[in-house]
C-alpha cells in the first residue's frame, strides 16, 4: 500500500475542531516561496497522519489576496501530504443551495488577477485542469456525509472573485447567468497550485448567505442580518469539519487508487529538461525531482 498523508486547510480553530491540537507537532516550514500563513499542525487521525493549516493565520489577518498560497502547497508538498481537503465560505447564487448546506463543487471559474497562481514561472509548464477538484476525493466526501444531518450538495461551479469587496449585484447576477453556484474567494489559485505539485485537493464550500442576487427588505435590520449570517458560519463550518472527520478514515483507502491528479505534471513540463537552470532545479526538486533524475 502506498503512503498517504492528508493536508486540511481551513479557518482558525480547525485543528480544535477534529480534536488534533493537543497530540500534534507544530513545523513551521521555510519555502522559495516565502512562509506559510502560519505554523503546520502535523498530528494523526484515525491512524492518516494529518497537516492542518489555517489559511487566513492566526487572527485572521491575511485577506483573500494576501494568503501566501504558494508557500501553503509548497510547505504541504514538503511534509509530505498527498491529499487536501479545504474548507472555506462562500454565498450562494442559487435558490436550492440554502445557508447552512454543504457543496463539493466540481468546476471553478478564476476572476482573480492579484495572485501569483503558479510555481513554475522560470520554465513552461502547463496542467490539465479540465477537472480542477480531485474526483476520488469528491465521491469519499459524499459518501462520508451519509447521515450527517446536513444536506451535502456533489457538484456546482464556484466563482472566484480577487475581492477582498463583495460582488455588486451586476456582478452577482453575471455570475449567474454564467451557471454558477457560488461565489468565494479562496478556491483560486489553491486549487491550481495543488495540481501543479500533483496533490489531489477537494473543496467543501460553506453557504452563509444567498450573495446580494436576493434582495433583501429595506425594512431588514442591517445588524440582525449580519448575526444571522454569522450564526450561519459557526453552524456550517461545524458541519464542514464534521463531514472532514468523517472522510479521513477512508484517506487510507485511497492510497494504491491510480489519480491523474497525482501524474499531472507527467506530460506538463514543456521547457527542454537539460536548459532548466541548476538554481531553479534545486528550488524546484520537492516538486520535479522524480522527472528531473
Amino acid at each position: 500500500m502506498g503512503r498517504v498523508m492528508l493536508g486540511v486547510i481551513g479557518g482558525t480553530g480547525l485543528g480544535e475542531a477534529l480534536g488534533a491540537l493537543g497530540g500534534g507537532r507544530a513545523e513551521e516550514v521555510e519555502t522559495p516561496f516565502g512562509h506559510p500563513s502560519g505554523p503546520i499542525t502535523v498530528t494523526e487521525i484515525s491512524g492518516v497522519p494529518v497537516a492542518l493549516l489555517s489559511r487566513h493565520g492566526e487572527g485572521h489577518l491575511l485577506n483573500p489576496s494576501r494568503v501566501p498560497y504558494r508557500a501553503n502547497i509548497f510547505a504541504m508538498k514538503v511534509l509530505g501530504v498527498t491529499h487536501i481537503l479545504a474548507s472555506g465560505a462562500v454565498g450562494s447564487l442559487r435558490e436550492e443551495l440554502a445557508p447552512r448546506t454543504l457543496v463539493i463543487p466540481d468546476q471553478v471559474i478564476d476572476r482573480t488577477f492579484r495572485r501569483a497562481g503558479t510555481f513554475y514561472e522560470d520554465l513552461a509548464v502547463h496542467v490539465e485542469l479540465a477537472s480542477p477538484f480531485c474526483s476520488n476525493l469528491r465521491n469519499l466526501l459524499a459518501k462520508s456525509g451519509a447521515g450527517l444531518g446536513a444536506r451535502v450538495h456533489q457538484g456546482g461551479t464556484y466563482v472566484c472573485m480577487e475581492g477582498p469587496q463583495f460582488s455588486s449585484r451586476a456582478e452577482s447576477e453575471l455570475h449567474r447567468a454564467w451557471g454558477a453556484s457560488l461565489i468565494g474567494m479562496t478556491a483560486m489559485p489553491e486549487a491550481k497550485l495543488a495540481r501543479e505539485a500533483e496533490i489531489c485537493y477537494a473543496l467543501v464550500a460553506l453557504p452563509t448567505d444567498y450573495d446580494c442576487w436576493r434582495t433583501h427588505s429595506a425594512s431588514v435590520d442591517q445588524a440582525k442580518l449580519l448575526e444571522e449570517i454569522l450564526g450561519n458560519v459557526k453552524v456550517a463550518t461545524q458541519n464542514a469539519l464534521e463531514l472532514i472527520r468523517r472522510a479521513v478514515p477512508g484517506i487510507a483507502a485511497l492510497a494504491d487508487r491510480p489519480c491523474p491528479c497525482q501524474s499531472a505534471l507527467a506530460l506538463g513540463i514543456w521547457s527542454d529538461r537539460t536548459r532548466i537552470p541548476a538554481a531553479v532545479k534545486e528550488q524546484l526538486r520537492p516538486l520535479l525531482g522524480k522527472y528531473l533524475g
